[in-house]
């Protein structure tokens, strides 16, 4: 329990993992060869992703349940009419939207633990709170709650994984806690056939117990956050002490002595860096089809002539072929440290799956685009997010930079709760050609960015063939630097 106690500037993630003049030079010489760092690597995967992993499916559940409870007549049972349950859908991401930014910079001023508790009992409340409403204003209502609360886990979690991992090391552990939301498509497809049988329990509709049940799973979940979650490895008390150093070293190592501080010239730096917005583009045009997957996919496949029971569990296996590629093309990724080639391989994956959506009629073909395209369009996420934070240098920055390209990916949301109407059933076909465009547009731009960087990198490496190694800068030189994130000399972008 001592990591609780711990004062907050003092702890305060790398501020003690990259503060200069600290860390022996050689990892060697204190025993840590590559197998002890495995083992430490381990160490650390087992105590920070799991719960990390848990609590982003209990996250995208009660965020994306809606589509399974719209087969259990929530439309009907609310009066919705036109594109009132497409509004509901679409109202939570301005809120979340403008939530990501806030909440990275309370994670840097407010520890971890504190704060992600918080923002999930909220969460988790207004979850079931959405059990009992009774007509379209309380579901708009609700959804802006959680909105405003989810908002900042997702780049929250994505930035406290920078703080513990090294760059080449982030899109695997990236990978293992956003499969939590294949998961959870998964998991809400199973859970939603089985709390179909209460429907009128208590004089309340199937679609109620959804939310109410899924709910309280989470306040559950959320009341054990706060002694679950570890802030930062120099507090980790899962750690001993050398191996609290060596993490710190290892961070040092790879960040460099670029700046830690908390100041607001940081934020800026990161709004006015046209890389970020880049990736900002690329990201909702990864996240607008995975919405769109998961708001509408049971509504997709019950127009394949399945019944709603059937549809939900149809659901799964979509699901669960997306989780394996996210993870294993991410491992793989991080194994050669490139990500914009898998980005590209996966996007046309997913335009090879809505292609067939658009061009075939028979259920067994677009069943089979289905799974195409969530194979395609899954691991564009941690891939991306892996791409853009190590290409971030220092981590006030960082943080900003994750949170605008979250923010980025959920303007995505936004479109994707009207990419399918239901005037285009049951084939849907504007909202597959939608969805294609917005998956090439990501290809063309992420070809774009994997070419400036290597371009980048190249003239880098000529610039400093005539230069010192940063080992040889002297302690003014390096104050100098450390203001000056990814545009530092030394810095190399991750291709």
């Amino acid at each position: 329990m001592s990591e609780k106690k711990v004062d907050t500037t003092a702890g305060d993630e790398t501020s003690a993992a990259v503060s200069i003049n600290i860390i022996p030079a050689d990892p060697e010489v204190q025993g840590w060869d590559e197998k002890a760092t495995k083992r430490l690597l381990w160490r650390l995967d087992s105590h920070i992703i799991p719960f990390m992993s848990l609590i982003y499916l209990l996250c995208f559940l009660d965020r994306t349940n809606i589509g399974n409870a719209r087969l259990d007549n929530l439309e009907r049972d609310l009066g919705l009419h036109g594109l009132q349950y497409n509004d509901c859908l679409a109202i939570l991401f301005p809120f979340y939207i403008a939530a990501e930014i806030p909440s990275n910079i309370m994670m840097k001023r407010v520890r971890p633990s504190i704060w992600l508790t918080f923002i999930m009992v909220c969460w988790s409340a207004s979850m079931i709170g959405q059990g009992f409403v009774k007509n379209y204003s309380g579901l708009m209502a609700t959804r802006v709650f959680l909105g405003v609360f989810e908002g900042g886990l997702f780049p929250g979690v994505n930035y406290y994984i920078t703080q513990w991992y090294c760059r080449d090391e982030c899109g695997f552990r990236m990978a293992m806690f956003f499969s939590a939301a294949t998961l959870a498509g998964a998991f809400g497809g199973i859970l939603a056939r089985g709390i179909a049988e209460m429907s009128g329990v208590a004089g309340l509709g199937a679609w109620a117990w959804i939310f109410i049940l899924e709910g309280l799973l989470s306040i559950l979940v959320s009341f054990t956050a706060y002694w679950a979650i570890y802030d930062y490895p120099g507090t980790a008390r899962f750690l001993s002490t050398e191996e609290r150093e060596e993490v710190q070293r290892r961070l040092k190592a790879d960040h460099g002595h670029l700046s830690n501080d908390y100041n607001p010239k940081y934020v800026w730096q990161a709004i006015k860096d046209w890389k970020i917005y880049i990736h900002m583009l690329i990201c909702m045009a990864g996240f607008c089809p995975i919405y769109s997957f998961a708001l509408f996919l049971p509504t997709i496949i019950k127009n394949m002539d399945y019944t709603a029971n059937n549809a939900q569990l149809m659901s799964v296996p979509p699901y669960v072929c997306a989780c394996f590629f996210t993870v294993t093309a991410s491992w793989v990724a991080d194994r050669y440290k490139k990500r914009g080639v898998f980005l590209l391989g996966f996007q046309l994956v997913a335009i090879a799956g809505f292609s067939m959506l658009v061009g075939n009629s028979k259920p067994s073909v677009q069943y089979a685009g289905t799974v195409l395209a969530a194979i395609g369009i899954y691991p564009q996420i941690p891939l991306g997010l892996a791409w853009n934070s190590g290409n971030i240098g220092g981590s006030l920055k960082r943080g900003t930079g994750i949170a605008m390209q979250v923010m980025g990916g959920n303007c995505g949301g936004i479109v994707a709760s009207y990419v399918y109407l239901t005037r285009d059933g049951p084939r849907f076909i504007p909202g597959h050609s939608i969805l294609i465009g917005f998956v090439s547009m990501a290809f063309f731009l992420t070809l774009f960015m994997t070419t400036w960087c290597s371009r980048e990198n190249a003239r880098r490496d000529q610039v400093a063939a005539g230069a010192g190694s940063p080992e040889e800068l002297t302690e003014e030189q390096k104050m100098l630097e450390r203001e000056l994130a990814d545009d530092v000399p030394w810095f190399r972008y991750t291709c």
